[in-house]
C-alpha cells in the first residue's frame, strides 16, 4: 500500500511549533534516537520529545558542545558517532543493540551544507556520504532495534533543496563532472527523500514506517560554510515571515515521528506539518515535492547503489 503524495489537511501550518504538535500527548516508554539532537532543529527534536516523556538517544560527534547544548535535560543519553566513519556508525549501532532496547523513533536529523568538495576515506563526495549513505548504514544497522518495537517511525531530515538535483547514477561523487556544492546538497535532499520511499516498502511488513521532511528556512549552523555574500543574497531573496524559529522547524519531523494522524501511512515527503503536495518538474514555487524525489523506481535505484557503496544491508 503506498501512501498518496497530497496533503491530509492536517490542522497544523509552517508556524505550528514541535510542542504544540504533541499538545498533551505522552511518550512515556518510548526510545528515540535523534542525530544532530543537540543543535538547531535537533535540538528542539530531542527537547520536545524528552518533554513529553520519551528517552532521547543522541549521537554526536563532538561530545563536549552536545553536552553543554543537552544539560539539564532529562531522559537524554549521549553516544559518540561520526557518520562520515562507517566504523564510529558500526560501534555506536553495536553498543546500542547490545543494550537489548527497542528504537520506536529514528530521526535522522543531522546533515551538513554547502560545503567545499571533501570526499571520504571511500572517496564519496562528503555531503551524499554524511546526509544519506551515513545515515542509510545507520538506520541499516539498527533494524534489530527497529523491529523490536512492533511499531517504529524512521525520519529523514529531507529539505527544499532537493529541488536543486535529482541523483547523477552516472557521476554521484563527482568525480568527472565540475562540483558545485549546491548541486551536491540538492542530490544528498533528494536521497534523503527517496531513502524513505524505500524503506517504508521495507518497513511496512515489520510496522516500520518512513518519511522525508523538509523542516522549513532556518538560519541554524548547517549555513557556517556559507559566505556573508551567500548569506546576504538569500535573506534579501526571501521575505522575513519565509524563514522559522528552531521549534517551529522541528515541528514536521515531532509531526512524522508521533503523530496518530499518520497511523497507517508512509513513504511520503511532509512540510508544514502536512504531507507536501506533488508538483511538476518545472513547478515555479519553492514549495513541493519534485517528481525526481518521490520515483520507486530511482528509489529502488538508489538503494541498491547504497547497500554497494557501504557494503550495508537490512538484517533480521
Amino acid at each position: 500500500m503506498t501512501t498518496k503524495q497530497e496533503p491530509l489537511n492536517s490542522g497544523y501550518g509552517a508556524r505550528t511549533t514541535a510542542r504544540e504538535v504533541l499538545g498533551n500527548r505522552r511518550l512515556d516508554g518510548a526510545l528515540a534516537v535523534v542525530t544532530g539532537g543537540y543543535a538547531g532543529v535537533g535540538l528542539e527534536t530531542t527537547r520536545a520529545l524528552a518533554a513529553a516523556g520519551a528517552t532521547v538517544v543522541v549521537p554526536a560527534r563532538t561530545l563536549d558542545k552536545a553536552r553543554t547544548a543537552l544539560a539539564g535535560l532529562e531522559r537524554v543519553e549521549l553516544e559518540h558517532l561520526d557518520l562520515s566513519e562507517p566504523a564510529s556508525i558500526d560501534a555506536f549501532a553495536a553498543r546500542f543493540l547490545a543494550s537489548g532496547r527497542p528504537v520506536h523513533m529514528l530521526v535522522n536529523n543531522a546533515g551538513i551544507m554547502a560545503t567545499p568538495l571533501v570526499r571520504d576515506a571511500r572517496g564519496f563526495e562528503s555531503q551524499l556520504a554524511t546526509n544519506h549513505l551515513g545515515h542509510f548504514q545507520l538506520t541499516a544497522r539498527l533494524w534489530p532495534a527497529l523491529r523490536r518495537a512492533h511499531g517504529a517511525r524512521v525520519v529523514s531530515l529531507s529539505s527544499r533543496g532537493h529541488r536543486r538535483a535529482a541523483i547523477d547514477f552516472e557521476d554521484p561523487h563527482f568525480e568527472r563532472r565540475p562540483y558545485d556544492k549546491w548541486v551536491a546538497y540538492g542530490q544528498s535532499k533528494t536521497a534523503n527523500a527517496l531513502f524513505a520511499l524505500a524503506l517504508d516498502a521495507r518497513g511496512e511488513p515489520h510496522r516500520i514506517r518512513a518519511f522525508s521532511v523538509h523542516p522549513g528556512a532556518i538560519m541554524t549552523e548547517l549555513v557556517r560554510w556559507m559566505s556573508d555574500e551567500e548569506l546576504h543574497a538569500i535573506r534579501s531573496a526571501n521575505a522575513a515571515d519565509f524563514y522559522k524559529n528552531t521549534e517551529q522547524g522541528a515541528a514536521t519531523s515531532v509531526w512524522c515521528a508521533t503523530s496518530p494522524q499518520l497511523e497507517g501511512l508512509g513513504g511520503v515527503y511532509c512540510e508544514d506539518v502536512d504531507i507536501a503536495q506533488a508538483v511538476p518538474a518545472d513547478f515555479p514555487e519553492q514549495r513541493g515535492v519534485r517528481p525526481w524525489a518521490m520515483d520507486p523506481d530511482l528509489a529502488e535505484r538508489l538503494w541498491t547503489k547504497s547497500e554497494e557503496w557501504t557494503g550495508v544491508t537490512l538484517t533480521a
